[in-house]
């Protein structure tokens, strides 16, 4: 892992994946995942995993801290928001160690998306002294190919997770391919000022498609 080398790290968004195609991701994911013994992490590693872990996105004296905007900003609990910015700094370590390209969660991007909103703290400070390197987010350019790519460095990326931290990501953070390239991508941004959210039954879904189908003909 060189300090001076920069990681550029692309995320998924925005597309459907062929189903093929994430049903060969989830049985490589489940292949993966049996008695893995934990990669033992060099010197660097370990001094860099130190630095995350001690590191706190949190502005001392904020009355509105990172953690509370992104709690809000996702409709999360406080409790499930900390959890998020714990596997984030699991994700950064990964990024720069486990010697593949990486693509986080959902969740996980959203921690990012935010901090990269925090332009000083991100930049001036999270990559020249925690992570001693950039860290570049570049967005998916669409079409079957990068679909295909970002399925496989999914599960590169939980298959490294297994590797080096000994357990499993929990997927209430890390779901399995096949729902990360599904309903993950269906979020969009409402005012709840303006309207209401209710959640759909499982069987009004393809009336919910018929509806939409007529509306947009």
């Amino acid at each position: 892992m060189a300090a001076a080398a920069a990681a550029v790290v692309v995320v998924a968004a925005g597309a459907a994946v062929a189903g093929a195609v994430v049903a060969g991701a989830v049985a490589a994911v489940n292949a993966n995942s049996a008695n893995h013994e934990p990669t033992t992490m060099n010197h660097q590693q370990t001094e860099l995993y130190n630095r995350l872990q001690t590191y706190s996105l949190d502005q001392p004296g904020a009355q509105f801290s990172f953690s509370q905007r992104l709690a809000q900003e996702n409709c999360w609990s406080f409790m499930y928001t900390c959890r998020v910015i714990e596997e984030y700094k699991k994700f950064a370590f990964l990024a720069l160690a486990a010697g593949h390209p990486v693509t986080p969660s959902d969740q996980v991007d959203q921690v990012w998306h935010l901090h990269l909103t925090y332009s000083r703290s991100y930049w001036q400070n999270f990559c020249p002294n925690i992570l001693q390197t950039p860290l570049h987010h570049e967005p998916t350019q669409g079409g079957g190919a990068e679909q295909e790519k970002f399925v496989d460095w999914y599960t590169r990326t939980l298959g490294s997770y297994r590797q080096f931290f000994g357990e499993a990501p929990p997927k209430d953070i890390w779901p399995d391919p096949r729902e990360r390239f599904g309903q993950e991508l269906e979020f969009v941004r409402i005012n709840l000022q303006r309207n209401w959210l209710l959640p759909k039954l499982s069987g009004a879904k393809g009336l919910s498609a018929a509806l939409q189908k007529k509306i947009r003909g």
